[in-house]
């Protein structure tokens, strides 16, 4: 009976107890939890005696916000008269909980009376109602510090999930109990001035991370915050040189720090190529170590550049979803990452498990929206590459399409960005549409952009050093053709013609410079 007694009155309290998983308990350290009673009742009073105060606090306050459970019975019943909507005061108020049979439970209509005695006016209410959201936060870190406690005593517990569940809860925490609220339109406007005076003066109208690729850029205006951009090709187009060739332009160039995630290749692998493309020389030689003496003090003097820049690489293989956002989260926080890169999506498990439950294509959907929410909720530009089905190889125009995205649609759908790489060369085609050379070129086909417009992007790609230019950087930036439209509708980036080239020798003789 004593013990019935105890819980009977840790349940009066709103406490929790770590067996029953039900509201907090804070008496195992002998505190009672963080609570303001008499702002509760201040602010309950306030709502019954002027109608103009709830519209104050409806956006602060939640029913599961008050410490005192009777509290929040009769927050809950004002909210339903709120939503209908009817008038809020103390015979409504009553009257709605007399239809839920929980007027009695509160404490009848004379508790209701007595709230609105607490108050002599709403003037304050505001203020009150944001000290009584500060306690349920600490209350909802206690919670979630001892849930943790609790999981970390668990041997049966992994310990990824874990560490991925103790960090959503404090995220969650953040994200439901402090919103932002609507901004005055003066001072938006003002904002927005600053921030186009800002991007006037950056180059080319860049507004997020640049590619370090001057005509990608002008239809990207570099990669923004909180998008997922796809990049897809078939083996052999050179995906994984193009993402670290713009992780090195980010990091590098404008000291931006970048995470990579690489599930294919090891991270020595992958600084082998960044060596290669960044100090021009064969990929072959330093996979074989046949450097020349030039070629070694070349490759101490240029690598020192890239040995100080901001990349981090994380190469766990198979690595899932939970794991991937938990790392992200710590890569933020300890190096401020700005932009991570994902070699590739179809490598990655979607659950914490084994995955029984799930076949492949709802596996890589999951997949798809998790990459999408941590680019949100870290609000950083998320670089994933796909691979292609091999429905390209069986059409006469080897060009990819978003149909060709592999086992899933909703890749499409959740991205903000679709790249594609294309090597005309590869197949075979020596010449454009305009008859202009292939050889070297790599185009970068923007199928989907749902923040501007799409196109196919002409780039220099130098096979041996696995690196990834500008069509022709001897030219001058005004020089590239504006986004015109091609036949079908869809927009495009003319390559320069050879007239333009003049003053030139020819593309192998460009080519060979790099």
């Amino acid at each position: 009976m004593e013990e019935l007694s105890v819980g009977s009155r840790l349940k009066g309290l709103g406490l929790r107890s770590a067996k029953t998983g039900n509201d907090i308990s804070s008496l195992m350290y002998g505190k009672v939890p963080p609570q303001a009673r008499d702002l509760e009742e201040a602010v309950l009073g306030a709502i019954l005696i002027d109608k103009d105060a709830l519209s104050e606090v409806i956006e602060i306050l939640k029913p599961e916000t008050f410490y005192d459970p009777n509290h929040g019975l009769i927050y809950k019943a004002i909210c339903r008269l709120f939503e209908r909507p009817e008038p809020v005061d103390l015979l409504t108020v009553a009257e709605e909980l007399r239809k839920s049979n929980e007027l009695e439970q509160v404490g009848g209509p004379f508790y209701l009376a007595e709230l609105t005695n607490k108050v002599a006016s709403s003037a304050n209410v505001e203020f009150h109602s944001r000290i009584i959201i500060q306690k349920f936060i600490q209350r909802e870190l206690i919670r979630t510090s001892t849930q943790i406690i609790n999981d970390a005593y668990e041997d049966s517990t992994d310990v990824f999930d874990l560490l991925d569940k103790a960090e959503a809860n404090l995220f969650a925490i953040t994200d439901t109990n402090l919103r932002r609220g609507s901004g005055d339109m003066r001072k938006l406007v003002t904002d927005a001035i600053m921030e186009i005076g800002e991007i006037r003066n950056k180059e080319l109208g860049l507004t997020g991370i640049p590619s370090g690729y001057t005509a990608l850029d002008r239809i990207t205006s570099g990669w923004q915050k909180t998008e997922l951009i796809i990049t897809a090709a078939r083996p052999a187009m050179g995906k994984t040189a193009f993402i670290l060739n713009m992780a090195r332009n980010a990091a590098v160039d404008n000291g931006i720090p970048v995470a990579i995630f690489s599930l294919e290749m090891s991270a020595v692998q992958l600084v082998k190529r960044l060596i290669s493309a960044e100090c021009e020389i064969e990929g072959d030689k330093i996979k074989n170590g046949t450097l020349t003496e030039h070629e070694w003090a070349e490759l101490n003097r240029r690598v020192e550049k890239l040995a100080e820049s901001p990349i981090y690489i994380d190469d766990s293989p198979a690595i899932n979803i939970f794991e991937l956002r938990a790392k992200c989260r710590r890569l933020v926080s300890a190096y401020g990452v700005k932009m991570v890169f994902i070699d590739y999506l179809q490598l990655m498990s979607g659950t914490s498990a084994d995955g029984r439950g799930f076949n492949r294509e709802q596996e890589i959907s999951n997949i798809s929206r998790s990459l999408k929410s941590i680019a949100k909720e870290l609000e950083m530009p998320v670089i994933a590459l796909s691979q292609l089905s091999r429905a390209v190889e069986s059409r006469t125009d080897k060009k990819p399409q978003l149909s060709d995205l592999r086992e899933s649609g909703s890749i499409e759908q959740d991205a903000d960005m679709v790249l594609f790489l294309f090597r005309p060369e590869y197949y075979g085609f020596t010449q454009d549409a305009e008859g202009n050379s292939t050889h070297g070129v790599s185009e970068v086909i923007i199928a989907k952009h749902r923040n501007g417009p799409t196109g196919t992007v002409p780039l220099r790609f130098i096979n041996k050093f696995a690196k990834f230019t500008d069509i022709n950087p001897f030219d001058d930036l005004h020089e590239y053709q504006p986004v015109q439209k091609d036949n079908s509708g869809n927009n495009f980036i003319t390559m320069p013609s050879k007239a333009s080239e003049e003053g030139h020798n020819n593309d192998d003789e460009i080519f060979d410079k790099f």
